[in-house]
């Protein structure tokens, strides 16, 4: 268990927190000279002038072994040259750069640098094949593209006649000379001056655009401003308990929102250490690295807490893990069986969280020093006031103040990192607010205490005899017993119920997916849940579908399981039925 002083300073947190109103957390960090407000100074600039430039600010992990460290000095001057890189081809403030990288060093210049020039920046996933890519860069109208020649020969040329307003192809690495129009951005960047004036953007300015996952429809793009940056800093400190000279580690690829507020801009602007590792998951290297870079804190994503969990806990006894202070997860809701496994297996709890790419940061948590609640997200963060509602046929909103029924989350708005449109979609946009809320499009109840408990996305919710089931109520029992390795969730139609539950299940390693296998999982729902609630059938599989952020896409196992159409499938993993 943590040392006592340490369980003491998370309940000061509570009792007396960082911040009680989005003007003390802007109060926080220093705007840039002259008035106005840029995510990239606050992250790097106003540590070096303040003489932090040779603290340590990124640990990167090759695939091959090798590190390479980068002071926040370093940083500076990286971000500068590739400011004057843009500059240079004439990217004027507010047009759109889009990466294509994966987890190396030259990306996390980029978004600065990017940031600095006063143009916003779109990250791409690195599994993204050509259309998916496309199709994003077509819709934030891309004027430049930090990719490598290898991604752009795989994933770029095939669609570039698509992206006619696509300007400039910046290689990374080899290869430029076999791109047409390519730019050898290493040599580029030896060849810019390390002295760049900051474009003095304002807190409304255009920063980052995020791309949703997508249902069906095509992807939306999620538009953030700098002011982002206000709430990216608190909620760090705040909600995933950084401290001065923390080493932290976010597993999350810079591609999706969380690895770009919490895998950069968060533990820049607290300036600590982050921890960048290049390679795909792998349960052994992932624990030599909590052990050898002496990780304090750590944010992960339940499917990887899933996958850990097969591994068993002989890794984590074989190791020093001593200096793990803090645990957290985001991406889907976190199942009550992994937040006890963590806790006999770290001696520590993992944290959930609960946000979007629309809110661009935490909203709701499991914050040092609260009381874990195994299965829910935790309490709203300051500034942030969360409800339970039920929209009327007429398009009205009326709060639910009983505990535990179920409704929409909603969030009066206002917090700085609030997304501010989605690109060219406003009547998309404005579906999303009704009578002073956003509407988040996520089920859940709250209970007595003020806790709130993820039910699911309000399509995935199934109606059974005039039940309402909650696929993750479902799934999390399902991954009680000891056979499940993880659970996907789903109604089918039913003459007389309406729906009935099934349930995809993913076995643990060594387990024979045989009806006595099948018998005794699907007895186990029942004690559990209920027979209303509990799955009539069980298929196995060799995995789930799901996202690259490692969402479970149950809509894609009841499309395939009804033979209705797929959607869009851009983000999918690979997946083995």
């Amino acid at each position: 268990m943590p040392p006592q002083h340490d369980r003491i300073r998370a309940a000061e947190r509570l009792t007396k927190p960082l911040y009680a109103s989005w003007a003390e957390a802007r109060a926080l960090l220093d705007g840039l000279p002259g008035g106005g407000l840029n995510i990239a100074h606050e992250a790097v600039d106003r540590h070096v002038a303040a003489g932090k430039g040779a603290r340590l600010a990124v640990r990167w992990l090759a695939k091959d072994g090798s590190t390479r460290d980068l002071t926040y000095a370093d940083l500076q001057t990286l971000a500068n040259k590739f400011a004057n890189v843009l500059a240079g081809l004439g990217i004027k403030r507010g047009e759109r750069v889009f990466s294509l990288l994966g987890r190396v060093p030259t990306l996390y210049a980029a978004v600065l640098g990017t940031l600095k020039a006063g143009a916003a920046f779109s990250p791409l996933f690195s599994a993204f094949g050509p259309e998916p890519a496309r199709s994003r860069m077509e819709i934030g109208d891309a004027r430049v593209l930090v990719t490598t020649a290898a991604f752009y020969k795989k994933k770029i040329a095939p669609v570039r006649d698509a992206l006619p307003g696509l300007r400039h192809i910046l290689i990374v690495g080899d290869g430029a000379d076999d791109v047409p129009g390519g730019v050898a951005l290493d040599e580029a960047l030896v060849k810019a001056s390390a002295e760049f004036k900051i474009v003095a953007t304002k807190p409304s300015d255009t920063a980052l655009i995020h791309f949703t996952s997508g249902t069906t429809g095509k992807p939306k793009g999620a538009v953030h401003a700098h002011e982002a940056v206000v709430a990216h800093h608190v909620t760090g400190a705040y909600a995933l308990d950084f401290r001065k000279g923390d080493v932290f580690w976010c597993t999350a690829d810079p591609g999706w929102v969380t690895g770009m507020s919490y895998g950069i801009i968060a533990p820049l602007t607290n300036a600590i250490t982050m921890i960048v590792d290049e390679a795909d998951f792998d349960a052994e290297r992932w624990y030599d690295i909590l052990q050898d870079q002496r990780v304090n804190v750590w944010y992960t994503a339940p499917t990887a807490i899933r996958m850990l969990m097969k591994a068993g806990e002989a890794p984590i006894k074989a190791r020093d893990l001593s200096r793990l202070r803090f645990m957290a997860s985001v991406g889907e809701p976190l199942n009550p069986e992994a937040v006890t496994w963590s806790a006999k297996a770290f001696g520590i709890p993992f944290h959930d969280n609960w946000w979007q790419t629309e809110t661009g940061g935490i909203m709701i948590a499991n914050v040092p020093g609260l009381d874990v609640k195994p299965g829910s997200m935790g309490k709203p963060l300051p500034g942030i006031v969360a409800a339970i509602v039920k929209r009327s046929d007429g398009g009205t909103v009326e709060e639910i103040e009983e505990p535990m029924q179920m409704g929409e989350l909603a969030l009066k708005p206002g917090w700085p990192s609030m997304f501010r449109e989605y690109l060219n979609e406003p009547a998309r946009y404005a579906k999303c607010f009704a009578d002073g809320w956003y509407l988040t499009g996520d089920l859940a109840k709250r209970d007595a205490d003020g806790y709130f408990w993820f039910v699911g996305r309000g399509d995935d919710v199934i109606k059974s005899a005039g039940h309402l089931i909650g696929p993750f109520e479902v799934e999390s029992a399902l991954m009680e017993h000891n056979a499940v390795a993880e659970a996907g969730v789903i109604g089918t139609p039913d003459p007389v119920a309406g729906e009935v539950v099934k349930a995809f299940v993913v076995l643990k390693p060594g387990v024979e997916g045989g009806e006595e296998t099948r018998k005794s999982i699907l007895a186990h729902a029942r004690v559990k849940l209920g027979p209303a609630i509990a799955p009539r059938t069980i298929d196995f599989r060799k995995n789930l579908p799901k996202t690259r952020s490692g969402k479970i896409m149950r809509r894609l196992l009841k499309a395939r399981e009804l033979g209705l159409p797929e959607g869009d499938l851009s983000t999918l993993e690979s997946d083995e039925k």
